[in-house]
This record gives C-alpha cells, structure tokens and sequence, in this order.
C-alpha cells in the first residue's frame, strides 16, 4: 500500500506541481550568478543530498571519457540509493566513482562523511578519504583523483553558462559548461589531456533528512529511469541530453546544445527511444537491470528537426551511477545541416516496473 500511495503522490507531482513550480528552462538561457550556491550542505542537513560532479565526454583512446561523480547523502531514491553502503548515519554517506573506458581505470567507493572527508562549508574545498579532492576558487576547479591504478589531475575553467535538469525550491540540478586540461597517468605513463567538459552541481530536500536510517524500498521515491549523455560536438559546441521518468511520468526530457561564449539553447520537443536491449547486467547485489544496445534522440525546434543521433554503447559498462552504470558510446547522426559522427559518454539507471521503449514530448 505504502509503495501504491508513494508512485500515485509522485505522479501527481510530476504532472501537476512540477511543471508550475521548475523554472529550468529560462534559467538554462541566462548566465549562472552563484545563486544557488555549490555548497556541501554537511553540518545544516538543510539539504538531504549535494551532488559535485566533473564529465569529460571526450578523449583520445584508450580512455574515452573521464568521469568523477560523487554524491554527498543518502538520496531517498529508488535509482540512486545503494543502502547497503550506507554510513551509521544514511545522511552522512558519501560515494566516489571515478572511471574511463580503459580496461582497469574504475574507481567506486563509499565514505562516511563524518569521519572520511572533510567539506568547506562554502564548497571551496572538498575531500574524500586519500582519492579525491576537489578545490574550487572564483571560477576555477582543481580536481586531483589518486586511485589504485590510475590518477587524474584536471583544472576546470567553470563558465557561467548554465543548463538546468531542474530548478525548483526543494531541488536544483545544474551543468556549468567547463573547458578543461590537465593530466591522466597510468602504467603507460602521463598523458595530457583538454577539451569542453562540465561542472555539475545539484542538492535537494528529501524525506531522507528525517532520518539517520535510509528509508525502506517502498518509501523511496519512486524515480525509476535515468539516462544522462554528453557529447562534445567539436571544440566550443556540447550536447547534454537527459530522460527522467517517475512510474511513468516523465520528469526530464530535454536536450540542450552549448556553445563556448554564446548563449545556449533547451530543446523540449524530444523523443527518446530504445531500439534494441542487451544481456541484462546483474550487480554485486544480485539486481539485474535492462541495458540498452541501441538508442535513438530526436530534437525538434518549433517543428523543424535539429537533432537525429544514434547511438550504440560500445565500452566496458562501469558500475556506481547509484544503482547504474557508466560507460562510452559511438554516435553517428545530423546536427542542423551537418552529418555528424563521434563518442560520448552515457550514464544509466533503470528500474522500471513497466519497461518501456520510449519517451517523447
């Protein structure tokens, strides 16, 4: 009963409050001003989770893709909490996966932010254990990642063009566009490395923040698929495309297309689909989840077709994306006039009850 009342609560969010309370798509037009503030929200539980985020979708081979995904709390979400993680206090959990698509580059490891890390309260300074630590000043991140069998020292030029996934008073959830270079060292030496990634940041108030315990299955909220996608098109242009669905009701379906120093566009005519599904992958725990073999996007502005991508997952899958993955794929497609081809990186969560194959606007 509990599980009923909670999809039939969120379903009534999602089609009726979100849509008057989320602001995102005028606030992915204008500039970031720092409000809000990518701040870690420790020592006030006035946010039940924070979230920091660095993607790089694009680099040479062997690696791909670079990503360093961490999540501060305990979500309250059906597709993102691992509870058998959890620190003493579920709000204190803390999770670092860091990987490329190198054969043995996966880092994923959880922390207890009360006694592993150590958070500036205003976000300047961000530490888990002896891996990761995150240094943020005015409008540059040092990121250095010290893993077993790779390292990674990275420095973000953070712009203040912003997309929004969401922007509403309880959750925010927002990219800053992040050229960036720097350094990946592992058996083979050092390699340098630059291009157009992202800084992500995102918090929010859950029922988690009630509770040291994490909530049971049937309470959480009842978020069930997620798929997250970067391209870097070329050097000033990026593609970041997003489905976000709760029991059927979609929450996000959107693609935004940035270019370096001009304004950035949010499309929200949209279709999603999953063409074909691969062998399910089962993780430690013994969930399985449905992963895709093929996919389509198609974004249309005022009727016209602006975007027609394919894409194929084509790296080792990496699990830590809460209860999903990670990895690279190829594309081929058009962009406005152009044939375009490439890699891009793909996260991947799936728990649907009632799968489906697409999504569309």
């Amino acid at each position: 009963m509990a599980q009923i009342f909670s999809s039939a609560l969120a379903r009534l969010l999602i089609d009726g409050a979100l849509p008057l309370l989320d602001s995102r798509l005028a606030a992915s037009t204008t500039p970031y001003t720092g409000s809000p503030a990518m701040i870690p929200h420790v020592e006030s539980r006035a946010r039940s989770m924070v979230h920091y985020g660095i993607f790089v979708p694009k680099l040479p081979e062997p690696y791909r893709y670079l990503n360093t995904m961490t999540l501060i709390g305990s979500t309250g979400t059906e597709i993102f909490d691992n509870d058998a993680l959890v620190a003493p206090d579920a709000r204190n959990t803390t999770t670092v996966l860091s990987t490329t698509a190198a054969d043995d580059q996966y880092f994923y490891r959880a922390y207890d932010a009360a006694t592993d890390c150590d958070f500036a309260a205003d976000g300047s300074h961000l530490r888990w254990g002896g891996e990761l630590t995150i240094d943020v000043a005015e409008s540059r991140a040092h990121i250095l990642g010290r893993y077993p069998d790779f390292s990674v020292e990275l420095t973000s030029t953070i712009t203040d063009q912003v997309s929004y996934f969401i922007r509403t008073p309880i959750y925010d959830h927002l990219s800053l566009l992040a050229p960036f270079e720097g350094t990946i060292t592992d058996a083979d030496g050092t390699t340098p490395v630059s291009g157009l990634g992202t800084f992500e940041y995102a918090h929010a108030i859950t029922p988690q923040a009630l509770t040291g315990r994490p909530f049971p299955g049937p309470l959480k909220l009842p978020a069930d698929f997620f798929t997250y996608q970067i391209i870097e098109l070329d050097e000033r242009t990026q593609l970041l495309l997003t489905c976000v669905s709760v029991r059927g009701a979609v929450a996000c379906l959107l693609v935004h297309i940035r270019v370096l120093g001009e304004s950035t566009r949010v499309l929200d005519e949209v279709t999603f689909e999953v063409g074909e599904y691969a062998d399910d992958l089962v993780d430690e725990w013994g969930r399985p989840m449905r992963m895709p073999a093929h996919m389509r996007w198609i974004a249309r502005q005022d009727g016209r077709e602006v975007l027609r991508l394919d894409a194929v997952p084509d790296s080792t899958w990496r699990f830590g994306h809460g209860r999903g993955y990670v990895g690279a794929y190829s594309y081929a497609g058009r962009f406005l006039d152009d044939d375009v081809t490439g890699s891009g990186y793909i996260e991947w969560v799936d728990t649907q009850r009632n799968p489906r194959r697409s999504w569309g606007r």
